[in-house]
């Protein structure tokens, strides 16, 4: 692991302009994805942002009938809380389909959306990798792909965003409301927030105009009837093959 330094932060402002005046910097809450590519040094992050001072960890209603959920909610208590489960059960349904117990007690709202968009061949550093080293090329491509995008991929990249949280904010219409360095927010649609691959393998789409995420908003409980169907290799801890949701 390569070394880096470390900050804390007192708002979502000052995290803002830390991550976009501070060279190859990241945020860190629960950190179940960022240390562990960190170790693997495929992460070289020279600064971390410690955001968990913030207090974007609540669950709030909006006057439109919906939740306006924190960035820094836990998955499990997402999951847990008794309006999401009465209202939105896809949601919570596709968070407990989600890593494990541990991994979502520790894992934020925010950072389930941020993790990087991933395959095996992301993690072997022997391996080419367009994410990793951008035109070095697909190992996926012709190699084992069974659990990889079969729809909207390119030729630069087939690898799959591992949310299943973000599959169901998808089909609630959420909102993602991001704040940037002068302090100013917006309202960025789930379907705008991640993009397709292109030639460049990207994760992100608008979110990295405005890097801090403040809170996620759903609609009025528009998926009260509807259930999420997660499909695994295995019924143990094998890697997701797809999820759909239904009416």
């Amino acid at each position: 692991m390569k070394s880096f330094t470390y900050e804390k932060v007192n708002s979502p402002a000052a995290a803002a302009t830390a991550g976009s005046t501070t060279g190859s910097a990241k945020f860190i809450a629960g950190g179940t994805n960022l240390l562990d590519l960190t170790k693997l040094e495929i992460e070289t992050s020279a600064h971390l942002i410690d955001v968990n001072g913030l207090g974007l960890d609540k669950i709030e209603p909006t006057a439109e009938g919906g939740l306006r959920i924190g960035a820094l909610v836990r998955n499990t208590a997402l999951a847990a809380d008794e309006r999401v489960r009465r209202d939105y059960g896809l949601l919570s349904r596709a968070l407990l389909a989600g890593a494990s117990g541990q991994l979502r007690n520790k894992a934020t709202t925010a950072g389930n959306l941020l993790q990087r968009t991933r395959c095996p061949y992301f993690y072997d550093t022997n391996q080419p990798c367009n994410k990793r080293t951008p035109g070095s090329g697909c190992s996926a491509i012709g190699g084992v792909a069974r659990s990889l995008a079969v729809i909207g991929a390119s030729e630069a990249c087939i690898a799959t965003h591992p949310s299943d949280m973000a599959v169901a904010m998808r089909a609630l219409d959420a909102t993602v409301e991001t704040v940037g360095p002068d302090a100013r927010t917006r309202a960025i649609a789930i379907a705008d927030f991640h993009r397709l691959p292109g030639d460049t393998s990207m994760d992100l789409a608008q979110a990295q105009a405005a890097p801090g995420v403040l809170a996620i908003v759903t609609a009025d409980n528009a998926g009260k009837s509807a259930r999420a169907v997660t499909i695994r290799r295995s019924c143990s801890a094998g890697r997701r093959l797809s999820t759909i949701t239904r009416p």
